[in-house]
């Protein structure tokens, strides 16, 4: 498992919620601006509950924010 095993589509929903900035999801999502970019980027993956936070921002199941590669 790779970096990239996870990956996300925060940016898109951000720019489709209105181009929310990544400050204004950091704020609802209750983390720091660096974390999103982080999230965003694929440097970091989000603990179970805070993708939950993220796709609750945006109104969507987990699985249309997040998706995991298993392909080994």
């Amino acid at each position: 498992m790779g970096k990239d095993a996870i990956s996300n589509q925060i940016r898109i929903l951000r720019f489709h919620h209105n181009e929310m900035t990544q400050q204004q999801l950091a704020d609802r999502a209750g983390v720091t601006r660096q974390t999103i970019v982080a999230i965003e980027k694929g440097n970091y993956s989000p603990s179970l509950e805070l993708a939950f936070r993220i796709a609750r921002v945006f109104g969507k199941p987990i699985e249309e924010v997040f998706q995991y590669d298993d392909k080994q």
